[in-house]
């Protein structure tokens, strides 16, 4: 298992949109928030790619406000898509591969649909797939759990927001990990 290198690395932020949100668990979609903070400055701070979709925009919105505001100050659109997995949209493989990855690090929502398909299709290209637990909801506990397996059994490592964000840093010096380090405080 090879260490996370941010410049060959794509965090995806999977369908985190505001009519879908308020089916998750509160504490679920918190946890995703949290997740998505982390993984978003350590991100900016250590040159990690990021890419986003948004499923079925025109039904389930746009993505949640405090997340979409930071991919908006990263350069970031979210790809509308209505396959379940990323890899069905043709404009998302089409950016993707544009700098083909090494590692894509999947967060999102939700688990068992959207992100552990998107996982699979991911690990049949050869890519190296992360999947934050804390960075993933679905509507009920049980469901996120089977994502979380269909996600692994694809080939994908279950991990953490913390995990990627340290394994994109590195070390505990400078600048970067100051700020990363206060955000999981």
């Amino acid at each position: 298992m090879l260490r996370l290198d941010p410049a060959s690395s794509v965090l995806l932020v999977v369908d985190v949109q505001e009519k879908l949100a308020p089916a998750m668990p509160a504490a679920a979609l918190e946890q995703v928030h949290r997740a998505a903070r982390i993984l978003l400055e350590a991100a900016r701070l250590t040159g990690a790619r990021v890419l986003a979709t948004e499923q079925y925009p025109s039904g389930l919105g746009p993505t949640v406000a405090p997340l979409r505001e930071a991919l908006a100050a990263a350069g970031v659109e979210p790809i509308a898509k209505v396959s379940f997995s990323a890899l069905g949209e043709p404009a998302f493989v089409s950016r993707l591969l544009s700098r083909r990855p090494r590692h894509v690090v999947v967060i999102g929502m939700e688990a068992h649909i959207c992100v552990a398909q998107t996982a699979r299709d991911l690990c049949n290209l050869g890519v190296d797939v992360h999947v934050p637990l804390d960075g993933v909801a679905s509507r009920r506990d049980d469901h996120r759990a089977a994502g979380l397996g269909l996600s692994e059994r694809a080939g994908a490592s279950i991990t953490t927001a913390e995990s990627v964000a340290f394994d994109w840093l590195g070390e505990a010096r400078g600048d970067a990990w100051k700020a990363v380090s206060k955000l999981v405080r």
